[in-house]
């Protein structure tokens, strides 16, 4: 069986395999990599993600390449970094050739039936006004089914005047999605054993930004969880934020720690009630698990769950994710796919670029040559190439005062980032070639990236070779 899930990335776009599975794809929002119980978080379950990881694989060095919401899940779909396909917030929507070599207009133009719901978040030619709820023809090239379920607010009035969180609709949503794909192949609706794709994404756990007072509102049925929970301390010391740069001061880190986590009473609440957000996920996560079961799907679908993000959650004096520190860059990747070994742990880099050639692979369908990522497939099955990737490109190109720009490279032991707008401003105070906004780190010796080594005379080399890196990832972008 595991050799039969490696071939699937070998078989032309033209011969699907007889056999395909469905794919299941979970995002998640604003959830750093740590928070899963199954990684040891010593205060959240997430038992159905649990079960996902022991089923298959959880990768323990997977990031984002852009940590924003809009970036990252435009990564998701097209395979590309936010250099590559260009979208952020206030950016124009994706072109056209990136919407048709997405995984999803692929993988329908592959024979697979398409569904999207949840938060979207993604720019695509034709929709009106800000144009991130997945509207106009190009969302047809992508999706046979599609709702945007959007939060602001989480709860929604409903036709028979109860409340109901955005976590559980989408839930619902996904639930009918399953089992309508057995109702109608039966029926005969469809053609028999059509493969499906289902993309789940869900707002859980971004804060409501707009309420000041409830920052994380949970659905019903998570009321009273981790009520008594010892609430550990921020990852990083709370007040790290003094030894950085000024413009770090006056950021929207520092606005939203505010909002959230400056005060013991703030800081308990507010973990608490994030952590009930997704638990929330989680526990759609499991009616969709209970969906697959009871359909006798889950034998042939392959379950993809990855954060579009990571957190500070307090760390470092700081809210939100956007910079270069690993809370930023770091996200919970899970996969099980059929056949494929059971509680397995991977330390490859892998990367929210890789989601797109995976389910394509999984689907016997090839990669368009313009993905910049790689299929996880063969490291699910218990493979272990040669040739992986040692290093990736990280960046932050979204235009916000209170969001610095940068762009830097993320390796196994050292990462460098330059925060642009700092770089070619500042004056060289030191005189030693080094301006305020590059940061070099040891992540070895120095795992919580207190130390900027960029001053460092030892490490001038190093500091030169990763900016020529920096460099080299523009080939083929242009500015």
């Amino acid at each position: 069986m595991l050799v039969a899930l490696v071939a699937f990335s070998l078989v032309a776009a033209d011969e699907p395999p007889a056999d395909r599975p469905n794919l299941l794809l979970v995002v998640s929002d604003d959830q750093r990599a740590d928070f899963l119980s199954c990684a040891g978080h010593p205060v959240i379950q997430t038992p159905h993600l649990d079960r996902i990881a022991a089923e298959g694989t959880r990768f323990t060095n997977a990031f984002v390449t852009t940590s924003i919401c809009a970036a990252s899940r435009a990564t998701i779909l097209t395979g590309l970094t936010e250099s590559g396909h260009g979208f952020t917030f206030g950016k124009p929507p994706l072109e056209p050739p990136e919407v048709a070599a997405s995984y999803p207009a692929q993988l329908k133009a592959g024979g697979y039936r398409t569904g999207f719901f949840g938060k979207f978040g993604v720019g695509l030619p034709g929709q009106p006004g800000r144009g991130l709820n997945g509207g106009g023809p190009s969302q047809r090239e992508l999706f046979d089914e599609f709702e945007a379920i959007n939060r602001n607010p989480y709860f929604r009035r409903q036709p028979d005047g109860t409340l109901r969180h955005e976590s559980d609709l989408i839930g619902d949503r996904a639930v009918a999605f399953i089992e309508a794909a057995v109702a109608d192949s039966s029926a005969g609706k469809r053609s028999g054993g059509q493969p499906w794709c289902l993309s789940i994404s869900f707002n859980a756990g971004h804060a409501e930004d707009r309420d000041k007072e409830r920052h994380y509102p949970y659905p019903f049925a998570e009321a009273g969880l981790y009520e008594h929970a010892s609430i550990p301390e921020p990852l990083v010391d709370r007040d790290l934020w003094q030894t950085l740069p000024a413009f770090f001061h006056d950021s929207m880190h520092r606005d939203r720690y505010a909002w959230r986590w400056d005060t013991p009473e703030k800081y308990r609440r507010n973990y608490i009630n994030y952590c009930r957000l997704l638990s929330g996920l989680d526990r759609n996560v499991g009616r969709m698990l209970e969906a697959l079961d009871r359909t006798d799907q889950r034998r042939n679908t392959v379950v993809v769950f990855i954060g579009d993000n990571g957190y500070y959650a307090g760390s470092r004096g700081f809210a939100g994710k956007w910079s270069h520190y690993e809370e930023s860059l770091r996200v919970p990747l899970l996969i099980a796919a059929p056949g494929g070994p059971s509680r397995q742990l991977r330390d490859e880099t892998v990367l929210n670029l890789d989601i797109a050639p995976t389910l394509l692979a999984y689907a016997g369908l090839e990669s368009p040559e313009s993905y910049e990522g790689r299929s996880l497939a063969d490291l699910v099955a218990g493979e272990s190439p040669i040739d992986w990737r040692s290093d990736f490109f990280i960046e932050h190109r979204m235009e916000n005062p209170g969001i610095p720009q940068y762009e830097g490279i993320r390796g196994p032991r050292l990462k460098y980032a330059r925060y642009t707008q700092h770089v070619a401003a500042a004056d060289d105070a030191d005189g030693d070639g080094v301006f305020v906004g590059e940061f070099l780190h040891d992540l070895q010796t120095d795992p919580q990236e207190r130390t900027n080594l960029a001053h460092d005379p030892k490490y001038r080399p190093t500091l030169e070779t990763l900016r020529s890196r920096v460099e080299d990832h523009f080939t083929g972008y242009g500015e």
